[in-house]
């Protein structure tokens, strides 16, 4: 039985006023796959058929509703097969997609936010709420964030704060890597710190502790994207989606994306040799092959390490996956790169750099400056968000 009780829940439970909205309220809901309660009832169900409400559009962001769809596959526009509601697209072939338009909140009184976040900065999921938002205080009505667990739990801060010359898609706004937040608690900073401005609403969690991570809610984890199968992805993932930045492979279409990274020119037991070798703690390596099934190296053998996390409130996966960045391009710099290709909309700026969100670290990196040093040049940018998020919080 679930110790925790999400925003969607309550939501169900207690109707509509809970948000401070009238019986009869029209509504849309932003969802994805792991929209769902306790019982693995999704949410466009429970909403359809909830007394208080209609439920009249659904609005995807990326990897669709259903989730069908790959990272940077164009979610179309479409009617859901079971309800017959349109879904509008939020990830369309441009960045103008990213954004409802006018015309998709007319007729509502309140759109609804429902989407498990993994806890880091790059998951766009928080920017897509971010978009609604902006477009329903244009539109002057409220948005409800029916809140869910950070997996990777509320305390542990990690990674540069991104500097907003390298905003994008994934990465808006000046948070760090690991930002320990709700996406509720995201959407009142956006809100307030960073002037969105919007009528917000919160529907909070019952029961959730900051220090618990997602098996310690009694939860089911459904995948919200297809590459993100498990919790512990979810963990490694503030330091496994830089290699996305790299020519390495993050073994998309394995049962283990993010935790598994290689490269058909990689030695496989001498990376997990050097690995091990700075003692990084939380975490163990294996030597690893494996042979992704698409996007970089799809087909091909590829040998490298499977990151393990063992003490997992210790493991450090920022720092973790930068040593292994640093340790790969030390046993191949020849055939070593960074992805050069489009990326999340972005055709000019690199990939690697909208990722660390500072500009000076890949130079950094690519003259081999320790870990350590590369952590001290954001810590007093960390621990100034540290103090400023207290006000944000919804949970003690």
């Amino acid at each position: 039985m679930s110790n925790v009780r999400t925003g969607l829940e309550r939501f169900c439970r207690e109707g509509p006023s809970v948000a401070g909205l009238a019986r009869g309220a029209r509504v849309g809901l932003v969802g994805h796959p792991a929209s769902i309660a306790a019982d693995g009832t999704h949410a466009l169900e429970l909403l359809h058929r909830a007394d208080g409400v209609r439920l009249e559009r659904l609005f995807a962001p990326e990897h669709g509703m259903w989730g069908h769809e790959q990272d940077m596959e164009t979610v179309s526009v479409s009617a859901d097969p079971v309800s017959g509601l349109p879904v509008i697209s939020l990830y369309g072939a441009d960045p103008a997609s990213l954004r409802p338009a006018a015309q998709d909140l007319e007729q509502l009184d309140a759109v609804l936010v429902d989407l498990q976040d993994v806890g880091s900065r790059y998951y766009t999921f928080v920017y897509t709420m971010a978009y609604v938002m902006e477009a329903a205080r244009e539109a002057d009505i409220p948005v409800v964030v029916l809140d869910r667990p950070n997996p990777i739990g509320g305390v542990a801060l990690e990674g540069p704060v991104l500097h907003p010359e390298l905003a994008s898609f994934v990465g808006r706004y000046a948070i760090p890597v690991r930002h320990a937040m709700t996406s509720g608690e995201l959407a009142r900073l956006f809100n307030e710190r960073f002037g969105i401005g919007c009528d917000l609403r919160l529907v909070t969690l019952e029961s959730w502790r900051r220090e618990w991570l997602f098996d310690r809610t009694g939860l089911p984890w459904v995948p919200p994207s297809p590459n993100m199968p498990t919790a512990t992805t979810a963990l490694v993932y503030p330091g496994g989606c830089l290699i996305e930045g790299t020519l390495l492979s993050e073994a998309r279409g394995t049962t283990t994306p993010f935790e598994l990274v290689g490269a058909p020119w990689l030695d496989a037991h001498a990376l997990a040799a050097s690995m091990r070798a700075p003692g990084l703690p939380g975490v163990v390596f294996r030597p690893a092959s494996f042979r992704p099934m698409f996007q970089k190296h799809a087909g091909q053998a590829c040998s490298g390490v499977q990151v393990i996390p063992t003490e997992r409130h210790t493991f450090r996966p920022f720092a973790t996956y930068l040593t292994l960045i640093a340790a790969c391009r030390r046993q191949a710099p020849a055939a070593f790169a960074w992805r050069t290709e489009a990326y999340e909309f972005e055709v000019e700026r690199m990939a690697i750099d909208l990722l660390l969100g500072r500009p000076d670290l890949r130079a950094a990196l690519e003259a081999g400056e320790p870990v350590e040093r590369l952590e001290a040049r954001w810590s007093d940018e960390l621990a100034e968000f540290s103090a400023a998020r207290d006000e944000y919080l919804a949970y003690d």
